[in-house]
């Protein structure tokens, strides 16, 4: 990616208010993000709290071509990428039709297994390096990967 296309996207956050943006080139992956407030208000029975924006954000959110994540965002500086330490086929079940070691969202600790690569009919399994939550798997269940490519990234 080069300079103008990172002051463009730089200009359309500013513009659009968002608070992060994720770009993924290889097979097309977009992330856009928009912090919403939002303030508790009471009905008129006065019991029962109810959530409302302001006309600006409702305006924001009904002219939004993208779903937004109403979770908590994830610090981007505190994620461990788990990368591959060869060349191989990811396998991210022990068998065909078996239930994967993890999913997005899954606590892992330290030494749990989270696939398989499979290189020179060799199974090697790899295991999570720290504690902590999958929040993304990078790879397809029978791709090829390739040494230090991202397999996952645990917060």
């Amino acid at each position: 990616m080069n300079i103008k296309n990172i002051r463009s996207l730089a200009q359309i956050m500013q513009n659009a208010d968002l608070s992060a943006i994720e770009i993924t080139e290889g097979d097309t992956k977009i992330r856009l993000e928009k912090d919403v407030q939002v303030v508790n208000a009471y009905n008129s029975s006065g019991t029962i709290p109810i959530a409302q924006r302001s006309a600006k954000q409702e305006n924001d959110i009904s002219n939004a071509t993208t779903l937004q994540s109403e979770e908590v965002p994830v610090d981007f500086n505190m994620i461990n990428e788990v990368k591959s330490p060869m060349v191989g086929v990811f396998y991210e079940a022990p068998s065909p039709g078996a239930q994967p070691y993890v999913k997005v969202g899954d606590k892992v600790k330290k030494g749990d297994v989270l696939c398989i690569i499979e290189a020179m009919k060799l199974m090697n399994e790899i295991v999570a390096e720290t504690d902590g939550e999958i929040v993304d798997i990078c790879v397809q269940n029978g791709e090829v990967v390739e040494f230090s490519q991202i397999l996952y990234k645990i917060f």
